[in-house]
């Protein structure tokens, strides 16, 4: 087949079918029929432009099932595809081993070779131009010690910066990723700059040595680009020119794409950014910045009481007059610095500061617009986030410190269909698509069924584990509610089944402070006898490791877990999961949805806060069985997966287990589980 040939869909499918047969036989795998149609239906619609949206069990080998039909379509159509995920974790796996070993393997088949390149966001690179002279954000310069006097030693702060510009001068790709140990996100402020704030290539003294301009061309030259959501949703929403067109998008994790678009998308202020914009524009224009940090002053002052969480009313009098303080003096210092002079260095810098300000300018824009229209397409809400103290753990911010205003879309619909779904065939994947046993949740939220959209197909291939011989599903329908604290009935069943297990196990909760407190009241009741891991305690990384060297341990921890867990085998033998995971009550996304559904006469319970559930339940349980050899439990200790009405709705998402409300049966069986594994040692 030559590279520049149009195939027929049946050939392209024929051909699919047997490279990915030559490869599982290559790679040592097993023929599995979930995955020989998934490839066969990916190969079609790519083939045909029709959307696809396919849920593939866990054990299906989706990756090999959407990459064999991508080579097989850029091959065929000399067009780029590009691959989406969520996590940095499986784009590592993808660039690193998944493809490397699929394009050995069929090489000698491949007309020609296969250019993949891995592409991540503007701020992920070092920007040389910020490198080497712009300003230094930060308001106190205290915190950017960069200078050994003598009495007054680095700051923190400082001494990253110093190992920043260090390592800058001899990366070759200038990839966060690759500097190992990492550094803070405001270090890295330093020397990076977003999409929005890049001054561009035609206007930067460093374009031709630019860390991100290089990635783009190289992934401009490529068959297959591997990139993130947060990427794509800015590439496409955004019209910015940061990634290379395609008309073929496989989007993987995409149980994640309608956040990880919604958390891209998102426009924050805080008075700390206007004042740092100002001392920038001070000191690299020298303009006169008084008024624009006094106008920054009245918005902290303005939003100083102000409850944290949804303004489902809107902005009050006082805090619009603050923002459009703001939008003014910002519109007054970029007339200020309207006009070109000066070396080519203080002309860019003077670029920088501009694309700041307008960047802060189209944030109040939208904040006075949405708040003043509470019920209109945008939500608005602030936060005061919660930091971490090393030996005090998380600690809860100043209820009276100045908040960060954001100002999000109340639905992506409307913007994926037109920027996505009508500009390139769009192959969506994950093991968990279905909510309730129907894709209805993610091909509404995502536009597939409003007017005007292209034709798509839904797709379940199963998975090839036998989950009812498998696992246990065990719920403590005996157990209280839950409450807005961890109860003693829930610590004292949590015990029982550790003891059962022997360890082995993956403490799963809805936040970090219940989870440090039954690890806190685990420690005490096992002692040495469970090792018990904490998320947080150390790197998540580590900790996994750890967990799965050791078949006594317990890792304890909240929604990184939840889905960043890949241990098969008999270490894994029992999943806790502490309480239904619901949004937050305060979770100003889920309630400002929920209320627009509900006034449209739909169930905006069910339509949000039950749908996000049942895709975390089942991404938890999921934890269990990532074998055909695999045992185990999973247990809730939620008594409403039992009782209340909406239970058959959350388990029709799950893995079909056997399940039981026999703590009896269930303890039984883990000292089962945990005598074979003693016996095998």
């Amino acid at each position: 087949m030559s590279g520049n040939q149009p195939v027929t869909n049946t050939a392209s499918q024929t051909q699919v079918s047997e490279w990915l047969a030559d490869a599982v036989a290559e790679l040592g795998g097993q023929t599995r029929p979930g995955q020989q149609l998934m490839a066969t239906e990916v190969a079609s619609a790519l083939q045909t432009g029709t959307h696809l949206v396919v849920q593939a069990g866990t054990g299906t080998g989706k990756s090999l099932a959407y990459l064999v039909p991508a080579i097989d379509y850029t091959l065929a159509s000399e067009s780029p595809v590009v691959i989406a995920t969520a996590t940095l974790a499986l784009q590592s796996q993808i660039i690193s081993r998944d493809i490397p070993r699929l394009l050995d393997t069929l090489e000698p088949a491949l007309p020609r070779s296969i250019d993949v390149a891995l592409l991540k966001g503007r701020a992920n690179y070092v920007c040389k131009h910020k490198l080497h002279g712009a300003v230094i954000e930060t308001e106190d310069d205290s915190l950017l010690t960069t200078t050994d006097v003598v009495g007054q030693p680095l700051s923190q702060l400082g001494e990253e910066v110093i190992r920043l510009r260090s390592w800058a001068e001899e990366t070759d790709t200038g990839d966060r990723d690759d500097l190992k140990p990492g550094v803070t996100d405001e270090a890295w402020r330093q020397v990076s700059v977003s999409a929005r704030e890049c001054i561009g290539a035609s206007k930067c003294p460093f374009a031709e040595e630019c860390f991100s301009e290089l990635a783009r061309q190289a992934a401009a030259e490529s068959d297959i680009i591997v990139t993130n959501h947060a990427m794509l949703a800015i590439a496409a929403f955004e019209d910015l020119n940061i990634m290379p067109e395609a008309d073929a998008i496989i989007i993987d994790e995409a149980h994640e794409l309608m956040d990880r678009v919604t958390s891209a998308v998102t426009l924050h202020l805080s008075a700390s950014m206007i004042r740092s914009a100002a001392k920038q524009a001070r000191q690299e224009a020298a303009v006169v910045a008084t008024d624009l940090t006094d106008a920054a002053a009245s918005m902290e002052a303005a939003f100083a009481s102000a409850p944290t969480g949804w303004f489902a009313q809107g902005l009050n009098e006082h805090q619009l007059t603050a923002l459009e303080s703001v939008r003014d003096e910002t519109r007054q210092m970029l007339s200020d610095l309207k006009g070109n002079g000066g070396t080519e260095t203080e002309e860019s810098n003077r670029q920088l500061v501009k694309n700041r300000l307008t960047e802060i300018l189209e944030t109040t824009e939208q904040l006075l617009s949405a708040g003043s229209q509470p019920k209109g397409d945008t939500v608005v809400w602030a936060t005061r986030p919660s930091h971490f103290e090393p030996g005090q753990g998380w600690v809860e911010a100043d209820p009276h410190a100045a908040p960060l205003l954001y100002a999000a879309p109340l639905s992506i619909a409307g913007k994926f269909r037109d920027k996505l779904l009508n500009e390139s065939t769009t192959i969506l994947t994950s093991a968990t698509l279905t909510v309730g046993g129907k894709f209805d949740t993610i091909t509404n939220d995502l536009g597939f069924t409003l007017n005007g959209g292209a034709k798509y197909k839904t797709l379940d291939v199963g998975s090839p584990f036998d989950y009812p011989r498998q696992g246990i599903l065990y719920v403590a329908d005996d157990l209280p509610k839950p409450g807005p604290q961890p109860s003693a009935q829930s610590h004292e069943r949590l015990e029982q089944l550790l003891a059962a297990s022997d360890g082995g196990a993956l403490c799963l909760f809805s936040s970090r402070s219940a989870a440090k407190a039954a690890a806190d009241e685990m420690r005490l009741r096992f002692g040495d006898k469970l090792n018990i891991l904490v998320q947080g305690e150390s790197t998540l990384s580590g900790l996994i490791d750890e967990f799965t060297e050791d078949p006594r341990a317990c890792l304890f921890g909240t929604l990184t877990l939840w889905q960043g867990v890949d241990v098969p085998g008999e270490t894994l033998r029992l999943v806790t999961i502490d309480r239904l995971p619901f949004p937050r009550p305060d979770d100003p996304l889920a309630a400002a949805r929920a209320r627009y559904i509900s006034q449209r006469g739909g169930n905006g319970f069910m339509a949000v806060s039950a749908s996000h559930a049942a895709v975390r339940l089942a991404q938890g349980a999921g934890r269990l069985i990532r074998s055909t050899s695999d045992r185990g439990v999973v247990a809730v200790l939620d008594s409403r997966l039992a009782s209340a009405g909406y239970s058959g709705f959350l388990r029709a998402s799950m893995p079909n287990f056997w399940s039981t409300g026999s703590l009896k049966q269930v303890l039984t069986s883990l000292e089962s589980l945990s005598a074979g594994l003693q016996k095998g040692n």
